[in-house]
């Protein structure tokens, strides 16, 4: 016994060393959004505990007191109700899910992720005219890609942001959907293809984080990390220097090779970068011959192709223009971006009255 006591032991503190590196950076971030979230969650954990902690001690208390061999307490067959017990434990509870109903329906508004940053942190507000930076984000299989537009580079698996400075993430995906999470800087938000999501953070401390999808994506999930600097104004200008020296531009041709699964990326830069290309990835018409998602939903809202749809579609002998208000039609407009086989890139989408 003696010894299996000491195994026992040992085996804990092994367990506690292993606990001893874990890493609890949502507990202790360094952006101001999430240091807004943790502080969240432990007020909804303390005003829960008000009524977990109670419980739980009043459930071994009673154990306890009205156990069998206690001759001692009062033994009641025919207690039914007490109106002042009553008071207590339904009150109680109603209090909480009322703060906790106010604290959720302040936070739900003061840390939506498309609300624009009104401050750096507590008691500093963003001072007046501050642009801020940029960042298009792409999921992509299995890797990130960041693109600058007010810089014209792109990084694969890497990005850095000035301490202090607002950044607004527009995020999207190129295949499945995944979810972009850097727990020192603020929640996470899901990246998915054919649409366009918003973050909007401020990193206040110099550090170097880690950023992953924290939605299973497939084979290379695992590995599908990247590296956050924060860093100062100077050392991200000088960051954004060395992106610009790597030379090379990432235009439609190069980002269809990127977009090709692969594990491990490592990282990479791009001094120049299409400024087109995020939006033709939101609407899944990177390729040339493929027409873009607003256009075709821009033909749909106004009738599609078929017979109700004629008049989207450039006037001709057969189909003259219509007046308004002439044989019961609206006025209405045409898009000219249709892809035929003669022309499979399509015209560039025109929007004109009838």
């Amino acid at each position: 016994m003696p010894l299996l006591k000491k195994l026992s032991a040992l085996l804990m503190l092994a367990a506690l060393g292993l606990l001893a590196g874990c890493n609890a950076v949502v507990m202790k971030p360094s952006g101001d959004i999430a240091v807004q979230q943790r502080d969240l969650i432990l007020i909804s954990t303390g005003l829960m505990l008000l009524i977990i902690i109670p419980v739980i001690f009043l459930t071994c208390l009673f154990a306890w007191r009205y156990r069998a061999s206690n001759k001692e307490a009062a033994y009641e067959p025919d207690w039914d109700h007490s109106t002042g017990l009553e008071l207590i434990i339904w009150s109680a509870p109603l209090l909480i899910i009322i703060a906790l109903g106010a604290i959720t329906w302040i936070s739900t508004h003061t840390l939506d992720p498309y609300r624009p940053l009104d401050r750096l942190e507590a008691n500093r507000a963003v001072p007046t005219g501050t642009k801020p930076l940029e960042v298009e984000v792409v999921a992509l299989d299995w890797k990130w890609l960041f693109i600058y537009p007010e810089y014209g580079i792109a990084t694969v698996n890497e990005m850095a942001a000035p301490v202090d400075r607002p950044i607004t993430f527009r995020i999207s995906a190129s295949s499945v959907m995944n979810s972009f999470f850097i727990p020192a800087l603020a929640g996470q938000i899901y990246a998915m293809p054919g649409m366009e999501t918003k973050l909007h953070a401020v990193i206040n401390a110099p550090g170097e984080f880690e950023g992953f999808s924290a939605n299973y994506s497939g084979a290379g999930f695992s590995h599908m990390r990247f590296k956050f600097h924060g860093v100062n104004t100077a050392d991200f200008d000088k960051w954004v220097a060395t992106a610009r020296a790597a030379g090379g531009s990432l235009d439609r041709a190069g980002y269809l090779e990127l977009e090709r699964p692969s594990e491990r990326e490592p990282v990479r830069k791009w001094a120049s970068v299409d400024p087109a290309l995020f939006e033709a990835i939101v609407n899944r018409c990177v390729e040339a011959n493929r027409m873009c998602m607003k256009d075709m939903m821009a033909i749909d809202a106004n009738g599609g192709l078929d017979l109700p749809g004629r008049s989207n579609l450039v006037a001709s002998a057969a189909l003259p223009p219509v007046a308004p208000g002439v044989s019961g039609r609206p006025a209405r407009t045409y898009v000219a971006s249709m892809c035929t086989a003669a022309d499979p890139a399509g015209a560039a989408p025109v929007a004109q009255p009838l």
